[in-house]
């Protein structure tokens, strides 16, 4: 074989191979779960979208909105008396007594931990009184304080009902924003607590089986399971590495495990393929002659080998990954620093003689008005 032929032979060797790589980096995700959405924790980016606002059943993922309801609305150093209602609500519980005294903080941690229904019971009741008037109010909550619009709760818990439901982007943003509360975020990410009461001393231990370690993953910072026949299986989970943080749920799995290798997926793909960067606030955009910049200095999620960003008409910067638009930003229109000042025109020749003459009439008529009146008074 010449050298000729061995070195075309190596070329394509290596293109096929840079080709066969960029196609496997580039390749959709295969999420198996009705609807799955990866955000930037921070930013609040869309990283990934499946189905995102189809209404759907979220089961024990309420309680994530129920715990950050709870911690922003109560004294979580509060004694709450435990109510027969509470007692006897079906599914997963942490075996409350009916006139049990617990502290809110240790109910919140019960439900979020072990997602303990009686003890979403207990929290609704102390703080609203009632689980009606609970759902009303975190309805409300949940569009003025967080901004979802998808999303209507029944009850404090996630058990069925067909008038409780949510969408996966939705739990998204509330999972966002509950995470920037330091309580929520420690609980949230509890691994194990000893639980001391009446009827139950044990340590609880999180379902969330990444969370837990039972499956080896890097970064995984919190996490709640859920599962009712109606919903089928779901999972919402935060992770972190030193370029970005994210949430990713994943809702109606039809197995346990499609939640997890889901959700798998999407954090691997999270935290390898983006980053941050700063737009600095006097970092200015043009379009159609005008130039924008940003209110202030703004993170925006990129991917690792860069990101468009196209300006729109309403000056509006998008940052666009893998063909999405995955962050929109305000900007404001930049005002000229020197504005024109307009400056008097000399009077022409001809425009001086004229209100020289003008002046030259009046001063006459002032003279005359004065000699009439003096005539006028010596006559008189």
């Amino acid at each position: 074989m010449s050298k000729f032929v061995s070195f075309i032979i190596l070329i394509f060797l290596v293109l096929s191979n840079q080709l066969y790589t960029y196609a496997e980096e580039n390749q959709p995700l295969e999420i198996k779960s009705e609807a799955a959405v990866l955000l930037d924790s921070e930013t609040g980016a869309v990283l990934y979208n499946k189905n995102g606002e189809e209404r759907l059943f979220p089961a024990s993922l309420t309680k994530i909105a129920t715990a950050i309801y709870a911690i922003e609305n109560g004294n979580i150093e509060d004694v709450v008396t435990v109510s027969a209602r509470a007692v006897n609500e079906e599914g997963t519980r942490v075996y409350l007594e009916e006139g049990e005294k617990v502290l809110l903080k240790q109910l919140i941690q019960g439900m979020l931990i072990n997602s303990g229904n009686d003890a979403a019971v207990a929290i609704a009741e102390h703080i609203d009184g009632s689980v009606e008037k609970f759902a009303e109010n975190i309805n409300k909550y949940l569009i003025n304080e967080i901004g979802v619009r998808n999303s209507h709760f029944t009850n404090p818990n996630g058990l069925f009902n067909e008038q409780h439901y949510t969408t996966a982007l939705d739990l998204a943003l509330i999972t966002n924003y509950a995470k920037k509360n330091p309580l929520f975020s420690e609980i949230f990410g509890t691994k194990e607590l000893n639980w001391s009461g009446e009827s139950w001393q044990t340590t609880l231990l999180t379902h969330h089986r990444l969370l837990k370690g039972e499956i080896p993953f890097e970064g995984i910072t919190g996490g709640k399971t859920g599962f009712v026949n109606e919903s089928k299986h779901t999972l919402a989970t935060t992770a972190e590495n030193e370029n970005i943080k994210l949430t990713a749920i994943v809702l109606k799995a039809d197995t346990n495990k499609v939640t997890y290798n889901d959700t798998e997926n999407l954090i691997e793909y999270g935290l390898k393929s983006f980053q941050h960067r700063v737009i600095k606030q006097n970092e200015t955009f043009t379009v159609n002659e005008k130039e924008y910049y940003p209110k202030k200095d703004t993170i925006v999620t990129e991917h690792i080998n860069g990101s468009e960003q196209n300006i729109t008409n309403q000056g509006m910067l998008e940052v666009v990954n893998d063909g999405q638009v995955t962050q929109s930003i305000p900007l404001v229109v930049k005002e000229p620093k020197n504005l024109p000042v307009e400056v008097e025109k000399p009077l022409s020749n001809e425009q001086s003689s004229i209100n020289i003459l003008y002046g030259i009439i009046v001063f006459a008529f002032a003279g005359l008005f004065l000699g009439v009146r003096k005539r006028i008074a010596k006559r008189q």
